[in-house]
C-alpha cells in the first residue's frame, strides 16, 4: 500500500554529530549487516527487503559511495514500487546532482504507483516551477490542492505560477484561499498585494501590503514593496521611508555593504566637514538616475564624496561636479576605514526629504571633446536627417526583463519607413548580434558593441535627435545628457519611478516621454504609436 503520508528523508552522513570520532564506522558497520540479507535464497519478502536495500543505500550515501547508493534505492523501488520514501530519498541524492530529468522521471513513476500523495505532487510542481515550466507546474499544485485542500502552500505555490502565466485574477484567488486557511500568513497577504498591484487595484494591494505588514512589521518584501508602491503614486513622504528600511533585511546588498564598509550609514547627520563614501546601489540606470544626488551630498559641506560605482561609469561620473573621485568597488574597501560615513545614492532622498516638487534635475556630466570628436566621425556615415537611437532589450538576467524587453529588433520594423530617418543602435550584450547582420530593409547602424563604457554611450547619444528605448540605463543616459527619450513600458511590472498613468516624467521633465503598453499587454500597438509620434515631430 501506498502511505498515506510521508516521512521524513533518511537520515545521512551530514546529520551525524560532528563529535562521533569515526564517522563512518556506523556505516561501515550498518552496511556489513545488511549485505548478506541482500541476496538470501529464498529472498525475504518485497517488503522487508526493501527496507533493507534502503538500509543499505543510507550507508553506503554515509560513506560517499553515491553510485552504490543510488543502485541499492532503485533496486529498493523494484522491489517494493510503492515504496515511498526510497524515491524520495534517490530523489533529493539524484537533485543534488542535478540530475533533474532522472528526478523528475522518479517523482512521476511514484505518482503513477501512489497518485494520491499531494506532497510528491508539490514537489514535482516545484521542480517543474525551478525549470520555468509553469503550466505543468500548474498542473501539479492543482492536483496536490484537490487531494489536500486544506494544506495553504499547495494554494501558495500554484498562485506563484499564476503569476508568470499572466493569470493575474487566480492568482489572487489562490492567495486568497492560502491566507483564508491560516488569516496570520504573511507570504499570502504580500504576494497577494503584488497581483492586486498587476491589476491596477492599487487601493487593495496597499491593504494587502499593511495587513503583512500588521502580521510581521519586519516582513522585508511587503515593507520594499509597499514602498515602491506609494513611490509610484507620488506618496514621497512615507514611500522614502519605508524604502530606507531595505538595510534592515540581512538578505539586502545594504545590509551585506554595511558590514563590509564597517563605517556608520549616513542617516542624514550635518557633513560639514566629513567624508562620505557614496555606495552605488542596483544597476547602471539607478546610479545614472539618482547621481543627481551627488552635488547636493557635496554642497552639505561634505569635505570628499566619494562615488563607489562599476567600472563602466567611472569616466562618466569623474566628469560630475560635487564627487572628489570615483573609486572601484575594491578601492572602495580599502579606502572604508578613512571615511565617515557611507550611504547608498538611493536613500539620499528620503534625508533630503524629495518630494515631487522638490525632485533636483538629473545629474549633469561633462563630456569629452574628443570622445565626441571621434563619435562624430562614426555618426558621419549616416545620411543627412534625424538621427534616432535604438535600445530593444535589457539585460536578460533582470528579474522584468521578460516584462520589459522586446523579443526582438524585427518587432520595430515598422519604424523603418519613416522619411529623412537613420537608426544608430546603442544595443549591447543581449541583442546585439541581431543588429550586427540587420535586414538589407533595415537602415540601422550598429554601435553599440563599439562603446566600452557609458561615456562612449553618452559621447555618441549627445548627437542624436532622439532616442527611443526599452526600460533599461540608457533611459537615463539619453535624459541626463539632455537627449529627448521615448521610453516604451510593459503594461505590468513597470518600475516605480515612472510612476502611474502618465506619459511624461517629474524626474526628467524635459526630455522623457512615455508609452505604455494597452491593457492587454501588447508592443505593436506601442510601436505603431512611436511610429506616428516620429511621423508628427520630434518633440518631446
Amino acid at each position: 500500500m501506498c502511505p498515506s503520508s510521508l516521512s521524513e528523508p533518511s537520515s545521512s552522513a551530514q546529520d551525524e554529530p560532528v563529535a562521533q570520532p569515526d564517522p563512518s564506522a556506523r556505516f561501515v558497520d550498518a552496511l556489513n549487516k545488511v549485505k548478506p540479507l541482500l541476496d538470501l535464497q529464498p529472498p525475504l519478502p518485497p517488503k522487508e527487503l526493501a527496507e533493507a536495500l534502503q538500509l543499505a543505500a543510507v550507508s553506503s550515501l554515509g560513506l560517499g559511495d553515491l553510485a552504490d547508493a543510488e543502485s541499492y534505492w532503485r533496486r529498493a523501488i523494484e522491489t517494493n514500487p510503492r515504496f515511498a520514501d526510497a524515491y524520495l530519498n534517490l530523489a533529493t541524492l539524484l537533485k543534488g546532482l542535478n540530475r533533474l530529468a532522472d528526478v523528475e522521471a522518479l517523482l512521476r513513476q511514484l505518482l503513477d504507483a501512489c497518485p494520491d500523495l499531494a506532497d510528491v505532487h508539490n514537489q514535482l510542481g516545484s521542480l517543474l516551477q525551478d525549470q520555468a515550466r509553469m503550466a505543468e507546474a500548474e498542473a501539479a499544485y492543482r492536483q496536490a490542492s484537490r487531494i489536500l485542500p486544506d494544506r495553504l502552500e499547495f494554494h501558495y505555490n500554484l498562485g506563484t505560477v499564476l503569476r508568470p502565466l499572466g493569470r493575474w485574477s487566480e492568482a489572487a484567488d489562490a492567495y486568497r484561499r492560502a491566507i483564508a486557511l491560516r488569516p496570520d500568513f504573511v507570504m499570502g497577504y504580500s504576494n497577494l498585494g503584488n497581483i492586486l498591484k498587476e491589476l491596477g487595484r492599487l487601493t487593495d494591494a496597499e491593504a494587502a501590503y499593511r495587513q503583512a505588514l500588521a502580521v510581521s512589521d519586519d516582513y522585508h518584501m511587503a515593507r520594499f514593496a509597499l514602498a515602491t508602491l506609494l513611490l509610484s503614486m507620488g506618496r514621497f513622504d512615507e514611500g522614502w521611508r519605508l524604502h530606507d528600511a531595505r538595510h534592515a533585511d540581512p538578505g539586502s546588498m545594504q545590509h551585506k555593504t554595511q558590514k563590509v564598509v564597517g563605517r556608520p550609514r549616513w542617516q542624514g547627520e550635518s557633513l560639514v566637514g566629513k567624508k562620505l563614501l557614496v555606495w552605488q546601489e542596483g544597476g547602471l540606470g539607478d546610479a545614472i538616475h539618482f547621481g543627481r544626488y551627488l552635488p547636493l551630498l557635496k554642497a552639505q559641506g561634505a569635505a570628499q564624496v566619494a562615488f563607489v560605482c562599476a567600472a563602466s561609469l567611472h569616466r562618466l561620473f569623474a566628469t560630475v561636479e560635487g564627487v572628489d573621485v570615483v573609486l572601484t568597488h575594491e578601492a572602495g574597501w580599502a579606502a572604508a576605514s578613512s571615511y565617515d560615513y557611507w550611504t547608498s545614492p538611493l536613500s539620499v532622498p528620503f534625508y533630503l526629504r524629495t518630494t515631487t516638487e522638490t525632485i533636483p534635475p538629473p545629474v549633469r556630466m561633462t563630456l569629452d571633446p574628443l570622445l565626441v570628436d571621434a563619435w562624430r566621425e562614426r555618426l558621419a556615415m549616416l545620411p543627412s536627417g534625424r538621427r534616432i537611437g535604438l535600445v530593444w532589450k535589457g539585460n536578460a538576467l533582470h528579474q522584468n526583463d521578460a516584462n520589459r524587453s522586446l523579443s526582438s529588433l524585427a518587432m520595430l520594423a515598422p519604424l523603418w519607413h519613416l522619411p529623412g530617418v537613420s537608426f544608430v543602435s546603442l544595443q549591447k550584450g543581449d541583442g546585439e548580434d541581431e543588429a550586427q547582420s540587420p535586414p538589407a530593409e533595415q537602415p540601422l547602424l550598429h554601435l553599440g558593441s563599439e562603446t566600452k563604457d557609458m561615456a562612449d554611450s553618452a559621447a555618441i547619444i549627445a548627437q542624436l535627435d532622439l532616442v527611443i528605448c526599452v526600460d533599461t540605463a540608457i533611459a537615463h543616459l539619453a535624459a541626463s545628457v539632455g537627449t529627448r527619450c521615448w521610453v516604451m513600458l510593459p503594461e505590468q511590472s513597470v518600475d516605480w519611478r515612472w510612476m502611474l498613468e502618465r506619459d511624461d516624467s517629474p524626474w526628467y521633465p524635459e526630455t522623457i516621454r512615455l508609452f505604455r503598453q494597452p491593457l492587454g499587454g501588447r508592443w505593436p500597438a506601442v510601436i505603431e504609436r512611436v511610429r506616428q509620434a516620429c511621423a508628427e515631430g520630434f518633440d518631446a
